[in-house]
């Protein structure tokens, strides 16, 4: 029969692995929040300056591994999860003299606006979509930045056809990288495409915020913000930190995605955030040999919609494996086949951008990192 597992054997591992960054072990750097051990399943968690979340991913992988090899163990999680009381004990000076200058940054972004992709409902192509539109802004003579706030499935530098690391510039602050005239910034970026991110609220946030303020822009006229589908904290988190010129509302026409979407259209209202627009995503599928059409995803139930609650719809972008072969290549539809009709659609839909979200006005916001 195998034996339980017991805390003090995990956290006999937890003394035995450090922290490379603080030359310490775990126990000792007060970052062991909480060990929970039920039928030999172990979970941990361990509490970090928020700013930390990024960097201690392989750290976290290195102790669920380590705390599999213990003998009866079934399986091992580690969560990461945001202090800030303990990062502000931490860093607090003892004495009045001793506290330090707060670093002056000397570079500055300057965004001018806004916009969000969002969608209710996973899977209905919300990340095809603000890449397209990205590039399409891009192509009407904008300086544009493309933000994956999606932090748990980042796909963007897949889609956006850009790889490794963003560099160190300035201390603290990473550059984007670019591809199509475009920068990008992603969690995928961040680490590796295998990696889970097994973080809780305030480090999602943290990670977002980091994206925000902790990345040279440089001057742009608008960043493109790729949200996670639903209406949790990053969205919350969003509305709270940044001042939306509006947010963009993709769904397919299936009733079950468009219950979805009347929850995204209620949380950018209590948030204050103008909802620019309906885009249809896999509206029609039109058979290439015969030129026949199918509307497998329902007809017109965005639309529908869009008209019920008086908001516009921008366009309709019909189901076609070209769009999906060129994400997955990282060519968008717009770079790949520029002439084709789906890229004119996602190039007649940013201009419509341009004009409600006013994109060539004087800038009401400013990203000062």
């Amino acid at each position: 029969m195998t034996k339980p597992v017991t805390a003090d054997q995990i956290k006999a591992v937890l003394a035995n692995i450090t922290d490379p960054s603080q030359n310490k072990d775990i126990i000792s750097l007060g970052m062991l929040d909480g060990i929970t051990v039920s039928d030999n399943k172990v979970m941990v968690t361990l509490a970090v300056p928020p700013h930390r979340g990024p960097a201690m991913e392989p750290l976290r992988q290195q102790i669920e591994a380590a705390i599999r090899k213990l003998d009866g163990v079934v399986a091992a999680t580690v969560v990461i999860t945001a202090h800030n009381n303990a990062s502000a004990q931490a860093h607090k000076p003892t004495d009045k003299t001793e506290a330090t200058p707060a670093k002056e940054k000397t570079l500055n972004s300057s965004v001018r606006r806004f916009i969000a992709i969002a969608s209710g409902k996973g899977g209905v192509g919300k990340s095809t979509t603000a890449t397209n539109l990205a590039i399409a802004l891009k192509l009407e003579g904008l300086r544009v930045g493309l933000l994956d706030a999606d932090v748990y499935g980042p796909s963007q530098p897949r889609m956006m056809g850009v790889s490794g690391r963003p560099q160190a510039v300035g201390g603290d602050m990473v550059a984007p990288l670019e591809n199509y005239g475009v920068k990008v910034m992603s969690m995928g970026l961040l680490v590796p495409d295998e990696t889970a991110m097994i973080w809780r609220g305030p480090m999602v946030q943290s990670a977002l915020t980091q994206m925000l303020n902790a990345v040279v822009w440089g001057e742009l006229d608008v960043i493109v913000i790729d949200l996670p589908p639903g209406t949790g904290d990053i969205q919350i988190s969003l509305t709270q930190q940044v001042n939306l010129a509006g947010a963009v509302i993709v769904s397919t026409p299936q009733d079950i995605a468009l219950l979805d979407v009347v929850k995204a259209l209620t949380m950018f209202d209590k948030a204050g955030v103008k909802v620019l627009g309906f885009i249809q995503n896999m509206a029609v599928w039109v058979c290439p040999d015969c030129g026949r059409k199918d509307h497998i995803f329902g007809e017109g139930g965005a639309a529908r919609e869009a008209e019920k609650r008086n908001i516009s719809m921008l366009g309709e972008i019909p189901l076609s494996m070209n769009i999906r072969e060129a994400s997955d290549e990282g060519k968008p539809i717009v770079v790949a086949e520029p002439k084709s009709p789906q890229a004119a659609e996602y190039r007649r839909i940013a201009r419509q951008l341009v004009s409600l979200a006013n994109l060539n006005a004087e800038p009401p916001n400013n990203l000062n990192t």
